[in-house]
């Protein structure tokens, strides 16, 4: 995904240094499509933060409904274990 971007940028970059502009013109678009490639990548950028806690805290919901159902087998194993031995 970072590789299409930074490819797309290069070829804006190198399209507006290629065109009939005058040096302030082409300075002033340089300095908006880098502002905007900047802009797109954090918001792509919070979007990858984003999915990564979602799926941090569904991995930490199950993981705790899974210790919250392993409690009363393992609170049980003590009284199984003295029943065992008598």
């Amino acid at each position: 995904m970072l590789g299409l971007l930074a490819g797309i940028a290069a070829g804006a970059l190198l399209g507006i240094l290629f065109a009939p502009d005058k040096g302030s013109v082409t300075r002033k678009k340089i300095s908006k499509k880098g502002d905007d490639f900047a802009e797109e990548l954090k918001e792509k950028f919070d979007e990858f933060l984003d999915n990564i806690s979602e799926k941090f805290e569904k991995v930490k919901d199950d993981v705790s409904d899974l210790t919250e159902q392993a409690k009363p087998k393992t609170e049980n194993a003590p009284k199984e274990a003295k029943t065992a031995k008598a």
